[in-house]
């Protein structure tokens, strides 16, 4: 008798083009490796390896779906992470407004290096130099870069080790985005809008309904209901909540390559994604992209 072999995604990835640790083409052939079928290339406000992911893709037979992930602000909450599924990566404006914060987000890490190297002198060590951190980098470095380069010269014995120790003590503020307007854009040049790890918003569940309602009015589609910040009872509360609330689902392992223990195409608990969730994400995305050939 035959049977129905699962298909599995992950659709939250980062690569070197921003603070991941693999190049696209590296991703994709570990995405295939780990028996995936579809991902999604989701930078840090930047699309820049999102094409280099979709041709090695096609040589590799896995559907690379163009995304990124926006830093965002809602409220008095900062640092809240948008995710935005089949987005026009050609779009001039939208280009423009990451260029613009990948400069800013250059000068913040910047800051932060000067800091770190601040500290490195104090403890009677050598500074590391910014060409050192470019190693690990492809469009703009981020923190996991320079924790990456502390690594290399033997200051920290673990990327953790380096972020307790020197980068969040020389953490500098980000700029961030107002989710409305983000969401509006990402709409506007034919995306979806998903809230990336929910619980790292709130861990409240009813000021976290709250503020996924509210948001749901300014235009987002879905929310990531799987995904390795929320434990098992706290997907299955997403789920739930996104049912009743005609949600999209998402899932993502938020893969950078440098965590302990994290591994692509896998949530929390070990719990891998179905390709189920795809069906309404690309029916939406289908008559969205309809919508604005009508305009």
């Amino acid at each position: 008798m035959k049977t129905d072999t699962p298909n599995f995604v992950d659709l939250h990835i980062h690569s070197n083009y921003s603070d991941g640790a693999f190049s696209p083409d590296e991703l994709v052939r570990r995405a295939s490796a780990a028996g995936l079928s579809i991902i999604a290339i989701a930078d840090h406000d930047s699309v820049a390896g999102v094409s280099e992911g979709i041709s090695a893709g096609t040589l590799n037979n896995i559907e690379v779906i163009p995304a990124v992930e926006l830093s965002v602000q809602f409220r008095s909450w900062q640092d809240v992470h948008l995710l935005g599924y089949g987005i026009d990566v050609s779009d001039d404006t939208f280009l423009k407004k990451l260029n613009g914060f990948r400069e800013r987000r250059e000068h913040r890490n910047i800051d932060i290096l000067e800091r770190v190297n601040d500290m490195l002198a104090e403890e009677s060590r050598a500074a590391i130099d910014l060409s050192e951190v470019l190693v690990f980098a492809r469009d703009a470095i981020g923190r996991p870069h320079i924790a990456r380069a502390l690594l290399e010269r033997g200051y920290v014995g673990t990327v953790e080790e380096a972020f307790n120790r020197y980068l969040v003590p020389c953490n500098v503020p980000k700029c961030y985005w107002p989710i409305d307007d983000a969401i509006k854009e990402i709409r506007r040049i034919g995306g979806v809008a998903v809230l990336a790890h929910p619980t790292s918003v709130s861990a409240d569940r009813q000021e976290l309904q709250e503020i996924i309602s509210a948001l749901s009015e300014t235009g987002l589609d879905g929310i990531e209901v799987f995904n390795n910040m929320a434990h098992l009872d706290e997907m299955e509360f997403l789920r739930r909540y996104a049912l009743e609330s005609g949600l999209l689902m998402t899932a993502g392992s938020d893969f950078h390559g440098i965590e302990e223990g994290l591994e692509m195409g896998k949530g929390r608990g070990g719990i891998r994604f179905s390709d189920a969730i795809l069906a309404p994400l690309k029916k939406r995305l289908s008559e969205r992209h309809r919508q604005l050939l009508s305009l």
